[in-house]
């Protein structure tokens, strides 16, 4: 099978692509620059696509024994990803970039480039399993044998189609040390190399400083839920659902309880904070639903909102043009923006964007 491996310059991507490569696979590696402006080195765990990375993905491509080439995907990344991500927060949701990077750039533009290059599928060094356990024995995506780095959450959204044509070598691994280990024992110099971690784009980490610098002020009211102005803010983009902290508040609570955002309403220029026990809910509702099979009221699922949060029990109460979960207990938090992810066991189900809480 013609493979083509995607290279980040770390230890995940070399291991997987080596892997590929001894399973009698034809290999090619590419290394995707997303950044229109790249450093030298990286920062540490932060930052994305330095040149660093590029030569570091380069050696390993040349270790394992395979060509190896940078595609620019900058464009494409920025107005895909990173505009996807302003312009949520603008609206007053709370988006994961690296859904969407999945979704749009290494499973769609990638698979897109790959398909017309005649590449029979995709290799990437990410924690999930692939199995030929849908209907009709088609490809099912599935939790890794490390439950502590899984990725099946970020990757549900590329949907079945791009799953049946995406190989993740690394599924199986115990843990992240045992990587780690094959990667020295085959030569490999990133087998050291940190993990990242945070928002690629964001290389210092201070997401709020990022979107003030490219949404700019919008001075608001933070209000309680009587409408009572406690205090102002800068802009909405600076907060999202269950923040407790930074909320610039000019007097305390009656009852000495801490606050926390019930609802960001940029269209007000509103924040709205409240009790700890006005963030809880039952019910989820979600749209923009990637279904691996279908999803009939009534039926029981795990659902997890969160990358690594935990995945609670409940049971579908909808399941048409929206996708409506009833959970067993409360879940604090919950932020429209957010993805929804249903299991059944360790298998992905569904996948959805939180769309409000009820």
């Amino acid at each position: 099978m013609k493979v083509l491996a995607a290279m980040s310059g770390g230890v995940d991507s070399a291991v997987a692509a080596a892997r590929a490569a001894e399973a009698g696979h034809e290999v090619v590696g590419v290394h995707m620059a997303l950044s229109r402006s790249r450093d030298q080195t990286r920062r540490g765990s932060r930052g994305c696509c330095t040149v660093e990375d590029a030569s570091d993905a380069r050696r390993a491509a040349d270790r394992i024994g395979i060509p190896y080439y940078v595609w620019d995907l900058s464009e494409d990344f920025h107005d895909l990803v990173v505009e996807d991500f302003l312009s949520e927060y603008a609206a007053g949701r709370t988006p994961n970039p690296c859904v969407r990077c999945n979704e749009r750039i290494k499973f769609a533009s990638l698979m897109e480039r790959a398909t017309l290059l005649g590449f029979d599928a995709v290799c990437t060094g990410h924690y999930a399993r692939v199995r030929a356990e849908g209907p009709g024995g088609a490809a099912s995506l599935h939790r890794s044998r490390d439950a502590a780095k899984d990725q099946s959450y970020v990757l549900a959204v590329m949907g079945p189609e791009a799953t049946s044509r995406s190989l993740f070598p690394l599924g199986d691994m115990e843990d992240k040390a045992a990587v780690r280990e094959e990667a020295r024992a085959r030569g490999l110099g990133v087998s050291t190399k940190p993990d990242s971690y945070d928002i690629c784009f964001v290389a210092d980490g201070d997401t709020r400083g990022f979107l003030d610098r490219h949404l700019g002020e919008a001075p608001g009211e933070v209000v309680d839920t009587d409408g009572t102005v406690l205090g102002t803010h800068q802009g909405t983009h600076g907060f999202t659902i269950g923040q407790r902290k930074g909320l610039g508040l000019q007097q305390p609570a009656a009852d000495g309880a801490p606050r926390y955002v019930l609802d960001v309403q940029p269209e007000t220029r509103q924040v709205v904070v409240g009790a700890a026990e006005l963030l809880s809910t039952r019910v989820l509702e979600a749209t923009e639903v990637v279904a691996f099979e279908e999803v009939p009221a009534g039926r029981e699922v795990s659902a997890q909102i969160r990358a690594h949060g935990e995945a609670l029990p409940g049971i579908v109460e909808r399941s048409d043009e929206r996708l409506v979960v009833r959970l067993a207990a409360p879940v604090r938090g919950v932020a429209p923006g957010q993805t929804l992810v249903l299991y059944d066991g360790d298998r992905v189900i569904a996948s959805a964007t939180l769309d409000r809480r009820a």
